[in-house]
């Protein structure tokens, strides 16, 4: 088993006993684990039977001296977004295979949440993994490598992509470029403008996110029976 070089903030099933799915958080540049966890806790009456986990990134955040990045972003590099993912990815590959371990539970049960580039470096992983997670939640993220997409025809992770029409640091055409650029590698997508919101998760796309996991782990569990 490859060592659990990342670490966070964890939830154990609210339910009680061993977990049946395993959702991970991703955070955004400059926070850590603990800005996402709370999230478990508002899906914990939809996913009763859900493990979290928010890992704090691997690398200091060189803008924010408390907070940690996936990959150093200035948005004034074209190929950063490209590079850093490539360089992250395998750490978090890594780590989700290990708590998959640690939890006896298959690639099917995982669930991928990320907000800003815990999105972009989400969907790297997720849809490189093979098998593929159930699902992978996006918020107010990007997609950073179309080039690097396998194309799954209907066999890849299930996708929500959440991003707010006045978001100032990703804007909203960041989510219909990927999900555009998806749609032509043959994962479908589905996706909600949040009108009104800036960078961030508004009580609709929480509500919508925690209902998608749902959704999407029944439909494993359905053909999986």
């Amino acid at each position: 088993m490859a060592p659990l070089s990342l670490n966070g903030p964890r939830l154990p099933p609210a339910a009680g006993g061993p977990a049946k799915q395993l959702v991970v958080f991703l955070h955004g540049y400059g926070a850590d684990g603990n800005d996402l966890i709370g999230l478990g806790r508002e899906w914990a009456r939809a996913l009763p039977h859900a493990a979290f986990v928010a890992p704090h990134a691997p690398q200091p955040c060189s803008m924010a001296p408390m907070g940690r990045q996936w990959f150093n972003l200035t948005f004034r590099d074209p190929g950063e977004m490209t590079r850093g993912v490539a360089r992250a990815g395998p750490v978090l590959d890594a780590f989700l295979s290990a708590e998959l371990e640690r939890l006896r539970l298959p690639s099917s049960a995982l669930g991928l949440v990320g907000f800003s580039q815990g999105t972009m470096v989400a969907l790297a992983v997720g849809l490189m993994r093979n098998p593929s997670p159930a699902a992978i939640v996006g918020y107010s993220g990007a997609l950073a490598d179309a080039g690097a997409l396998v194309e799954r025809l209907g066999s890849g992770p299930a996708i929500l992509l959440v991003h707010g029409d006045m978001d100032g640091v990703i804007p909203v055409d960041a989510m219909l470029i990927a999900r555009e650029q998806l749609a032509r590698a043959g994962v479908p997508v589905e996706w909600h403008v949040a009108q009104g919101a800036g960078h961030g998760i508004d009580p609709t796309g929480l509500k919508l996110g925690g209902a998608f996991l749902k959704q999407a782990f029944a439909d494993q569990l359905s053909q999986g029976s």
